[in-house]
């Protein structure tokens, strides 16, 4: 069974669809369906059945799917192996990160990184957590920089490296009762949110239900921290949002900020990266960097510094 064939083989098998697993390898579906009748008649059983909802694992299949993981896993850590004995150059490092932390916590990070390894390439790629685990998963990228939303699979590993405090924010001309309003206060007011899903919602919805309240209203779904700045800062709504992301904004005047009532007033920032026997040298000298020196100094709780009285 040759990696190319299995790693075609995961991407159908979780994506259910020839033609997605083409778009994911690159491929042409034609190859695709090439490359798993020949898997089948290799192993001489049928991987796949069709179904209305796309196409069906069977159990000959579900089984190759964590033997095709550890298998594509070993492969890539006897290149690593390999190379680490061979003394050869680090090589390149792919970093994914949310848009956020690509913008505001990654940039003087990685040049001072780059700058104490000038060897190693460096790549960033910003998607969604989601798409980040996928890019893992498919080896688009090494590491993973995000907000912790809860367990991964035993194929990661998930590292803290940072805690960032969360704040409300809001327009200038209309701030809160106190610096600290009541969670009461707040589920009569409009929010600016992002997406079900992102760490974010999620604890704004946690919040409420774990108080017996009902979540406040989403006046507005937006798909970036920037742009829940901007809306803020006119008039649109309340945001939650980490305070390292709307920083620049709270310094020009643009927004006011209160702290968050939640139970849970930090988002974990961490690293996630795909388990190996041995990792590949150079994101082993980036691993070991971001767990020395990535914690941030704004991490302490603090009271905000822009938060005002209500204005009737």
């Amino acid at each position: 069974m040759h990696p190319r064939v299995l790693k075609t083989f995961l991407a159908v098998a979780r994506s259910k669809s020839f033609t997605r697993a083409a778009e994911k390898v690159h491929l042409v579906q034609s190859s695709v369906s090439d490359q798993m009748q020949a898997l089948e008649a290799e192993l001489g059983v049928v991987l796949f059945i069709r179904s209305r909802q796309g196409l069906v694992l069977t159990e000959a299949g579900e089984t190759l799917v964590s033997y095709a993981d550890e298998i594509l896993a070993l492969n890539e850590e006897a290149r690593a192996a390999v190379t680490t004995a061979a003394g050869q150059a680090p090589g390149s490092i792919a970093v994914g990160a949310l848009e956020t932390i690509a913008a505001v916590r990654l940039p003087a990070w990685l040049s001072g990184f780059q700058g104490d390894h000038p060897e190693i390439a460096l790549q960033l790629k910003v998607a969604g957590s989601g798409e980040l685990l996928r890019k893992l998963e498919n080896g688009e990228i090494d590491v993973a920089f995000c907000f912790d939303q809860g367990d991964v699979d035993q194929r990661f590993v998930k590292r803290l490296i940072a805690r960032e405090p969360l704040v409300l924010v809001t327009s200038t001309a209309n701030a809160f009762g106190a610096w600290k309003p009541d969670l009461a206060e707040l589920g009569a007011m409009d929010f600016l949110g992002t997406g079900p899903g992102c760490v974010y919602r999620t604890m704004l919805d946690a919040a409420f239900s774990e108080a017996g309240m009902r979540a406040p209203r989403l006046a507005v779904e937006v798909g970036s921290i920037g742009a829940i700045a901007r809306l803020a800062a006119a008039g649109s709504g309340i945001g939650l949002v980490p305070r390292l992301a709307v920083a620049d904004a709270l310094e020009r005047g643009e927004i006011r900020e209160a702290a968050w009532p939640g139970s849970d007033q930090f988002a974990s920032l961490v690293m996630v990266w795909r388990r190996r026997r041995v990792q590949p040298p150079a994101l082993r000298l980036l691993l070991a960097a971001a767990s020395e020196g990535f914690a941030s100094p704004r991490s302490a709780d603090v009271r905000p510094r822009h938060a005002v009285p209500i204005l009737s």
